[in-house]
Order: C-alpha cells, then structure tokens, then sequence
C-alpha cells in the first residue's frame, strides 16, 4: 500500500518543510506570507471550543477561503492570498489584501466565522497589521503560536491575544518567537532582546545581544549573549547560573553540567564551578550518572567521572539506550553494546533508535523492514512501521500484507482496541481488497477498494479504487467516489468532498 516504504513518526517531521518552502514561493506574493507556513494536520494540544468546530483552508478556483470539518464552505474563496488558521479550533482567519509587489507593501485584518472584521484595535489606535506567530523546529514540524498574535503600530510591535486582550503594547522594535520552543517570544527594543511568555510577562529582561534554547524546547534555562559575544547560562529565575565568559554552551542531558568552550578549551563544567573534563577529547555527548560518551578523532566511547576509560574509543557513533547499554555504530552498522563493552545485539542495522516512552528498541534492517526490540533486547517484531504513536501508546505496522497495531508492551491489539473514538476500522479480506468493519466487526463496507486509510478525527476515511481516492463518512456512507489522483501528495486526507491538497496546506477539489 502507499505507506509500505513511508512512516510518520510523533516526534518527527509531519510535513516536509523544504519542499513546502518551495512551494509557498510559487503560491504567495510576499516575503511576509512565505513566513508564515500552517501546517495543517498536527495534534490538537488544547481543548475544542464549544461548538466542536474546527476550521480549515480552502482553496477554489485560484481564490482562499476557509471550510469548517464538516466540509461546510465558512468563508467563501474570494482572497488572492492564502488564508491563515493560527488554532483550527478558533474561528479566526487572518487575511492579507492590497499587495504591491513593487512597494513591496500590504494590508492585513483579522475576521470571524461571519466574515466580519476583528481584533482591529481601538479607533484611536488601531493596528496597522496583524499577523500570526510561526514557529518551527530542527525535525520539520511547523505550527502558529496559540492564542498570541503580533500586531503594529507606526512601526513597533505589540502582542494581543484572541480576545483582543494587549499582551504587550506596541513600543518594541521586533517581536519572533523563539525557534523551537513553544510560547517563548524574543522581544527587541533598542538593539538589546529579552524574552516574554504568552502573557507578555518577562522571562529575561531586554539586555542581551542573543538569546538561545539549551536544547529543542527546553525553557528551564537559556543561553545568553552578551555585546562582545560571550556566553553564558541563566535560569527562568532571572539566577545567572554560569557567568559571561565562554565561547559556546552545550547542554547534555543533564542539568547539573554542561559542555563549555573557554579560551578554546572544551570543557564539562558543573554548576558549582567544578570542571570534570577539561581539554582531552573534541567533543562531549552526553553524560549520565557515572558514564560520559566522549568523543576524540571521530571515535566515542565512555568514560567515567575522573577520565578513567569504560568503553575505549573505538565506535563510529555511540549513543546511552538504558540502563547498562547503548547504541553503538562499527563498521557502518548500528548493534548495542553493554557497559562492559560486550556486543549485545549484532552490528548489522542501517538505524537504530530507543523509543523511551515505549521502552523498546527500534531497528532498521533496510528501508523497507524494521524490527522492534523489546526491553530485554529480545526481537519482538518485524515490519514496516508506518507510525509511533507515543501520545497514545502504539505502533502501527505492516506485517504479512496487512496493517496491525501493537500497544507499548509490544502486546497485538485489534484496530477497535486502539482507535476507540471511530466509528468505522479499516479491514483486508481474503481477496486482498480492503473494507470496514463497524464497532462490533460487522462488514460495513465490502471488500471493494484497493486501499483505505482509518478515519480521521472528523470522521472522514479515504478509499482507493482504479488508481484515484474518494471518501467515506463517519457512517460508511459514499461522499465522494474515487475520482481524484492523489500520487503526488503527502497525505491522503478528506473532509467530505475536500481533499488535502499535495503540500499539505490546505483543502481543495
């Protein structure tokens, strides 16, 4: 099927994000709206709104609206620019109108459910625009900030929230967010930053060069820079915790120490001000307990607290699992060896990665087979895996021409058992076709299609048949009969008769 040789992760990349920038410069006119990038299908973190909607663009015609999940057309496609959703479940559309390409100029304004126009700002102060927040991070996943929107005023920036509530009063200079982190917003005034959260109160005070996340969303400490480039470490305190005299700051996985550069000297430095390691190896990865993997002339192993070798540096790459083992590549291949240095799990996988919230080990044997793992390093399965759920607890994976779940202990569980807010299960028959099953595994739907996925949160399920997709809804009823070639997308989605569009954008026919 078309997953066999694709797999979408939780914690990885839901969009391309390089092949989605490439395409939004073909779509939208200026720089400002290349920016903000919406992805479409991600989680829903907060709670739904009341009226169980959720919102969505549309695009017709060469012209942007907005349809809700239903499918039901809320604001007609009139727009010349693409339409942003910053929170599905929010009615409010952010439009951009009258742009000059040559002045390189255009308007913003912020509507409802009922086309009408909001959050414009007091008559005597109103906003000159109004603009949604992006944020990304290093494995691709793009969203908008909740509930925080950036506004201007004769040139400075000001913070409101969905409500129109002022965050922050339009007197800074730039307003971003901090890449990576969710609700951390850099602020500028005067050529300094500092750092407010989404209730516009501070978190560092303006009055630093730079400010950088110690680790992809990690908001207990952050590095600052000062005006002669100098590093250092402050807590969400305002507590200086490693004082303005380093070339580089490098967090490890543990918050009582960090990797420093000094006068060109890599350290480990403890926040006493005890220096562990100091001026041996080129790099240091992480550091647990009494074990540190190091790393000198492009090899790693393990030493221990006072530089006494565990595992001596002889692996191309080395990574802590748990308890005693790690993941270690020799040879070009990936095995897992055990404190002791013995080999544990062969060296024969091109990847390999421990899964923590599941506990297990997963494996790649080539692109198209994985083997999972389990804690005791025995093998306990081998496919394809075409998800890692970790916010529910469970795999999803082509085995032996067909799709099958697993829960965390790695126990095979029936589509009913994990996804329990369908309605409908997506099922083979013998003839190799697939149809569904309702709640109580009675055929629903015959054996008819050449693929299918499950139904997605609103209801909708895709359906494949002579090489073009359509949809099905909630009750197994036809929506849209297979009539759409779909090769070229990234994910096969519907609401009704809408399907996303090969970016992952947004909907259209």
């Amino acid at each position: 099927m078309r997953s066999d040789n694709q797999r979408r992760y939780e914690d990885e990349p839901e969009l391309n994000y390089k092949k989605i920038f490439a395409v939004i410069i073909g779509i939208v006119v200026i720089v400002m709206m290349i920016v903000s990038i919406v992805k479409i299908i991600q989680n829903d973190n907060g709670p739904r709104q009341a009226s169980g909607k959720s919102y969505f663009t549309l695009y017709s015609d060469s012209k942007w609206g907005v349809i809700d999940n239903d499918g039901n057309i809320i604001i007609k496609p009139t727009y010349e620019e693409m339409i942003i959703i910053p929170n599905k479940q929010n009615p409010i559309f952010l439009c951009v109108y009258d742009v000059s390409d040559e002045l390189g100029t255009y308007k913003t304004k912020v509507i409802n459910e009922k086309s009408e126009e909001i959050l414009k700002g007091e008559d005597s102060n109103k906003y000159d625009t109004c603009e949604a927040l992006d944020n990304y991070d290093s494995r691709g996943n793009i969203w908008y900030e909740d509930n925080v929107l950036r506004v201007s005023k004769d040139g400075k920036y000001g913070l409101i929230n969905f409500e129109g509530k002022v965050l922050l009063e339009c007197e800074y200079s730039e307003i971003t967010t901090l890449k990576g982190v969710i609700s951390n917003f850099l602020v500028a005034k005067d050529n300094k930053v500092g750092l407010v959260n989404e209730k516009g109160q501070p978190i560092i005070p303006v009055q630093y060069q730079q400010i950088l996340t110690l680790k992809e969303g990690y908001k207990n400490e952050y590095i600052i820079i000062d005006e002669v480039g100098k590093y250092g470490l402050i807590s969400t305190s305002g507590t200086i915790l490693l004082e303005h005299k380093y070339e580089n700051i490098k967090y490890i996985n543990n918050s009582e120490a960090y990797v420093v550069s000094e006068d060109g000297v890599l350290k480990l430095v403890e926040l006493s001000g005890n220096v562990l390691i100091e001026g041996k190896y080129d790099d240091i990865v992480h550091y647990k307990g009494d074990n540190i993997i190091v790393v000198k002339d492009g090899k790693y192993g393990v030493i221990n607290k006072a530089d006494e070798e565990k595992i001596p540096l002889e692996y191309e790459d080395l990574r802590y699992a748990f308890s005693i083992y790690f993941i270690a590549k020799k040879g070009g291949s990936y095995g897992i060896i055990n404190t002791e240095n013995e080999q544990v799990v062969e060296f024969k996988y091109t990847t390999m990665t421990y899964i923590e919230s599941g506990g297990f080990i997963q494996a790649d044997v080539s692109d198209v087979e994985t083997v999972i793992l389990d804690n005791n390093l025995g093998q306990k399965l081998t496919g394809i895996i075409s998800e890692v759920n970790q916010d529910n607890g469970y795999i999803r994976i082509y085995i032996d021409n067909s799709y099958k779940y697993y829960n965390f202990k790695l126990e095979e569980k029936s589509s009913r058992d994990i996804l329990t807010s369908n309605t409908l299960f997506l099922s083979k028959g013998s003839n190799g076709k697939y149809g569904y099953l309702d709640s109580n595994g009675k055929l629903v739907i015959d054996y008819i299609y050449d693929d299918g996925t499950e139904q997605n949160r609103y209801g909708y399920a895709a359906v494949k048949k002579d090489g073009l997709w359509g949809s099905i809804d909630k009750a197994g009823k036809l929506v849209l009969e297979p009539s759409v070639n779909l090769d070229e997308s990234i994910y096969i989605n519907f609401i009704g008769k809408w399907h996303l569009a090969e970016t992952g954008l947004y909907y259209t026919k």
